[in-house]
């Protein structure tokens, strides 16, 4: 059976509520300011945090040269303590590296290749907009999927891990077939409507640690670490199946909509734009071939 998406809440992103009022005091975060969650925010509850890579970690950090449990933040009385975990690659708060550090506000602490996190002490209304700063900075307004610019950085970054780590990295482009004759049929709203839908069912559909990004216009990105070409594939197929299955309605009229999927996948990877472009033209096969589909880039290698 085909579901019904509520037409009154498609062409926007969701609402921003207003600022809550202050807590009675503050409390003790941790702002990535570098590395590949840039602009994350995460509140230390408890009395013990673990960062690392692993699935059970606290704030988890999937940056290269991080261990699976890597480093936690301690309550010891009054005090926030850094303590590293016996990583591999090592903890560095403000530079230096260490075992056990006291931490106090505004404190740097260094893990993996690129990460930073700063700890700091906010209230409820800091960290309101401090996750304001954050949407509006990576993420794409329309789609609340990341921007472009989130997209080429975090692409560099995988690919990085990929090489060092030997695994397959897949990109995903992901382009909604006839947009154009939806926005000249049903008007530029109904686009709207379309596309933040569309973002929607594909954010459903993909892992948690994938990264969907609007390319630009109709076309999405998707990038998936540590998945073959067959797996690729597997997941194109849902996204494709599960964007047909959806129906979409606009001012009381049904929109057919269908997406066409290009996938490049490889495990050496030598040139982001020419993975990009691997990616971009197995996407424009798939429309060749009929749209709807999904096609895989053929490596010379």
């Amino acid at each position: 059976m085909q579901r019904s998406v509520d037409d009154t809440t498609l062409n926007r992103a969701p609402s921003v509520a207003p600022a809550p009022r202050a807590a009675a005091g503050p409390s003790a975060y941790l702002v990535v300011i570098s590395g590949p969650s840039f602009g994350e925010m995460y509140k230390l509850k408890g009395d013990r945090s673990v960062l690392g890579r692993g699935d059970t970690t606290d704030i988890r950090v999937l940056d290269d040269g991080v261990s699976r449990e890597h480093a936690a933040i301690e309550r010891d009385g009054g005090k926030m303590v850094l303590v590293d975990l016996r990583s591999t690659n090592g903890t560095f708060c403000n530079g230096t590296r260490v075992q056990r550090q006291d931490l106090t506000d505004g404190d740097k602490i260094s893990i993996g290749a690129t990460t930073i996190l700063r700890f700091t002490y906010q209230d409820q209304v800091d960290e309101h907009y401090q996750k304001k700063l954050f949407e509006s900075a990576l993420r794409d307004g329309l789609t609340s999927t990341f921007n472009r610019r989130y997209f080429v950085d975090r692409l560099q970054s995988e690919i990085r891990f990929s090489l060092r780590h030997e695994k397959t990295l897949a990109l995903l482009f992901v382009d909604i077939d006839y947009f154009k004759k939806i926005n000249d049929e049903h008007g530029h709203l109904a686009g709207d409507q379309v596309l933040a839908s569309v973002a929607r069912v594909m954010t459903s559909t993909i892992r948690a640690e994938d990264v969907l990004a609007r390319y630009g216009g109709e076309e999405f990105a998707v990038i998936c670490r540590e998945i073959d070409a067959d797996g690729a594939v597997v997941l194109g197929e849902r996204l494709r199946a599960a964007v047909a299955q959806q129906r979409f309605e606009h001012a009381g009229k049904v929109i057919p909509v269908t997406v066409s999927v290009g996938i490049a996948a490889e495990r050496k990877i030598e040139d982001a734009q020419a993975f990009i472009a691997a990616a971009d033209a197995a996407m424009y096969e798939a429309k060749r071939a009929g749209r709807n589909r999904v096609c895989v880039h053929k490596s010379s290698k």
